[in-house]
């Protein structure tokens, strides 16, 4: 009877082991990107517009499934309004007046799709491209770390008066955005760089943030300034700009997330998974206040390569992960393949005890990667890798291809980017 209890003991361990293994990158029982993502968006068919979104939105207003609605110009959800989308509904973005919608602080949107329904923002061009449109724009009343307690988004033509963001309530709600897709987004601004597919600003952690997916942004997918976003089940897929950026005191946490990006669409001067910085101006930051402080859990950062090296060698590839000086990142028992390296620390980052333990990058796996964590413009890394290689942090090691690392890779509709332990080995080194 001994036996037989030692056994099943052993066997429990063994599965609960394996199972802990396994939930590096995105994890789940099943697949959670079916059914409601889209990585053809291409070949959607999503139908012609019947209905104008124009100028300001200033009562309560639903749009519904039955109608395709086109956004032209900027529009703004102002006077604390609510604006609610049923799923199903699809939305499409003028190309020619660079359709932006806006939610203004105190305003909210609620827009929950359903994992068989999901709400669509998309281009109204039959041959779609990357920032063939704005993008949306959500502000809330969550602290930032710039002087005053609020500041405002002022390029472009986007009105500075409508635009304003920040405040003192971290736990601020401006609505609902769940199982939504986002395709094309990120047209180039003028006197800027590119619209955001999605921009928050200073949002609040009641905002609720789920199965969002970005496609094909011109700029970057997600960007966050301020705030405490929870953000739970992004992706952004072959973005030409950062996939995920935090700033300006943000204090987020996000997980279960996935950020695929491509050798041959990357903007070359900056592109990376996972941005995280303080400020964009230090004259206009205040130090007494939270800097950005991040805590990324089970994301999987991947290079959708046919040929990795020789990407990297022709200069394609650049870090999955940046980390400016004056922040906190806490990156957990997530998986990056296919990057050089993978995480560059800012040159300013002074290598001693007290800035480390800042930097917290643990339970990682790290996949076919031209050095591991790096400090930018240094060719010796040497100290990092032995204080990240330490078996404390229980960070593992392989040389595998994209195929074999993941459950099924090469899916063109449903593929899936959970880690396949069973097919890889790993080591400590």
């Amino acid at each position: 009877m001994k036996t037989k209890f030692l056994l099943i003991w052993v066997f429990l361990a063994v599965v609960s082991n394996v199972r802990a293994q396994q939930e590096k990158g995105i994890f789940g029982p099943s697949n959670w990107l079916n059914n409601w993502t889209e990585f053809k968006p291409a070949k959607a068919d999503y139908g012609e517009a019947t209905q104008i979104l124009a100028g300001n939105i200033s009562v309560d207003t639903r749009l519904t499934k039955k109608d395709v609605y086109i956004i032209q110009g900027n529009v703004y959800v102002t006077n604390n309004a609510v604006l609610t989308i049923d799923p199903g509904t699809v939305i499409i973005g003028d190309s020619d007046s660079r359709g932006t919608l806006i939610i203004t602080k105190g305003a909210k949107i609620i827009a929950e799709g359903l994992e068989t329904d999901p709400i669509v923002f998309t281009s109204n061009k039959s041959l779609k491209k990357a920032g063939d449109w704005g993008g949306i724009i959500i502000l809330g009343e969550a602290p930032i770390n710039k002087f005053g307690l609020y500041t405002s988004f002022n390029y472009d033509d986007l009105d500075p008066s409508l635009t304003t963001y920040g405040g003192s309530s971290p736990d601020g709600s401006s609505g609902v955005l769940k199982f939504v897709r986002i395709e094309y987004a990120g047209k180039k601004a003028r006197g800027a760089d590119n619209f955001n597919a999605i921009l928050l600003g200073g949002i609040g952690n009641k905002t609720i943030l789920e199965n969002i997916m970005v496609s094909y942004a011109a700029g970057d997918a997600f960007e966050v300034f301020g705030g405490e976003p929870v953000m739970s089940k992004m992706v952004s897929y072959k973005c030409n700009g950062v996939d995920f950026k935090f700033t300006l005191g943000t204090q987020a946490k996000i997980d279960n997330s996935l950020a695929i990006r491509s050798s041959y669409i990357s903007d070359s001067s900056g592109s990376r998974c996972l941005d995280i910085s303080s400020y964009v101006r230090k004259e206009n930051i205040d130090f007494t206040k939270n800097q950005t402080s991040v805590t990324a859990t089970n994301l999987t950062m991947l290079n959708d390569s046919d040929n990795i090296e020789a990407d990297i060698k022709a200069g394609l590839v650049k870090e999955a992960v940046y980390v400016a000086e004056n922040t906190t990142l806490v990156l957990r028992k997530s998986v990056i393949s296919g990057f050089k390296p993978a995480v560059f620390l800012d040159t300013k980052i002074d290598i001693n005890d007290k800035n480390l333990k800042k930097i917290r990058i643990e339970e990682m796996y790290l996949n076919n990667c031209i050095g591991n964590i790096f400090s930018e413009g240094s060719l010796n890394n040497e100290d990092l890798e032995s204080y990240y290689g330490n078996s404390v942090f229980f960070n593992l090691y392989s040389k595998t291809s994209n195929v074999e690392t993941f459950n099924d890779f090469e899916n063109p509709r449903r593929p899936d980017f959970r880690l396949a332990l069973t097919k890889i080995t790993a080591s400590t080194k």
